[in-house]
């Protein structure tokens, strides 16, 4: 049986990750493609000096917007997980040739009408009996879990709220920063009082005290979870999702440039990401390398108000792996036949909670609730 699994961007900040993980699968030929072959190359002469790396390993050069079905059907791989982002403008040419040459598709997609339409492919990803699956990444995925975790405790769910601490030292993503700038000042929609409420990225600021971080300032941002989780979770009537840049003055910044786009003094600033980023390094020295989560839930048990209280703490850099989780449960799942899910859907309801806790374990990262 073929088991090729191809990791679109397996040397980049997430990949590495995810390349270094599934290289520990015996059995399987681990593909680490990108458009430095070079990065790819040297990754795997790393992981070749691991005694737990038991994988197959290959280099492959590969353009995403170049002969991309031609070379799928070259590599003939079982799964391709693609890592490279900002997804909020890709389209959906990547799931589609997946689903060309019968390789199931996963992508870490954080882009909020990307993740909610991919269910556009559903009859075609079908009719391959392919999984294509996005959004395999911190929102939906585990937020998705923790919900369903504790969903039974209530007799109705009403409210979500929830907020990530960012670690200054373990954002160094290119990728990650033009997303998070592409909705900086841009409208968008949440559930307030069960109807669709109109705020801005990165405005709104507040201060949250984190569980071994202390306050953070806090911003609106857009995710597909605001998309995705009214319909899920129908009593839901509140949504709220910020974030936070560890550094207090670069977050005050990005709010005032926010701000400025807003009013249409500035035009969208996604496209400064690569000098926003630069200039970000140089207030290294103030920041940190750990980060932190927190979901609250609220709503009603035996007819009483009832709160949980899910938070998560991430040292020294390892809150950077979070995100990578469900695309290395997925596809162990995928090619042990633990899962027979099929179709395009978000990553939601295909980990549960204790799947990605368990996962985390061996990182220095800590969580608890309060019930």
């Amino acid at each position: 049986m073929n088991n090729t699994v191809l990791i679109i961007g397996g040397y980049g900040n997430f990949g590495r990750f995810i390349s270094t993980e599934l290289a520990k699968t015996s059995g399987i030929k681990l593909v680490i493609a990108g458009r430095n072959v070079t990065k790819a190359q040297a990754l795997i002469q790393q992981l070749k000096t691991s005694p737990q790396t038991s994988a197959q390993l290959e280099a492959c050069e590969l353009n995403i917007y170049h002969n991309l079905a031609e070379r799928l059907a070259t590599l003939k791989p079982t799964v391709v997980i693609h890592t490279s982002g900002p997804f909020q403008n890709q389209t959906y040419h990547v799931a589609e040739a997946c689903i060309q040459v019968g390789a199931h598709y996963i992508d870490l997609a954080d882009a909020r009408q990307f993740v909610a339409g991919i269910a556009d492919l559903d009859k075609a990803a079908k009719a391959k009996n392919v999984l294509v699956c996005a959004g395999a990444s911190s929102v939906p995925a585990l937020t998705s879990a923790i919900i369903d975790n504790y969903l039974p405790v209530f007799d109705q769910l009403e409210s979500v709220d929830y907020a990530i601490a960012t670690a200054q030292l373990t954002n160094q993503g290119l990728a990650t920063t033009a997303a998070v700038l592409s909705y900086a000042g841009k409208p968008f929609s949440q559930l307030k009082a069960g109807k669709p409420h109109t705020v801005f990225g990165w405005l709104d600021t507040r201060k949250r005290k984190f569980w071994q971080l202390g306050a953070r300032l806090l911003g609106n941002c857009d995710i597909p979870d605001l998309a995705l989780f009214p319909q899920r979770y129908p009593s839901i009537k509140n949504i709220r999702f910020q974030a936070s840049l560890e550094v207090k003055l670069l977050h005050r910044c990005l709010a005032i440039f926010s701000g400025a786009v807003k009013l249409k003094v500035l035009p969208n600033i996604q496209s400064w990401a690569k000098t926003l980023l630069s200039i970000s390094r140089l207030f290294d020295f103030l920041g940190h390398d750990n980060s932190g989560f927190y979901m609250e839930l609220s709503g009603t048990s035996n007819a009483q108000p009832k709160t949980v209280l899910f938070e998560i703490s991430a040292k020294h850099g390892d809150g950077l792996y979070i995100p990578c989780i469900p695309s290395i449960l997925l596809t162990q799942k995928l090619l042990s036949g633990a899962t027979t899910d099929r179709g395009a859907k978000a990553c939601m309801g295909l980990i549960t909670l204790n799947e990605y806790l368990h996962a985390l374990e061996p990182l220095k990262i800590d969580w608890r609730e309060t019930l």
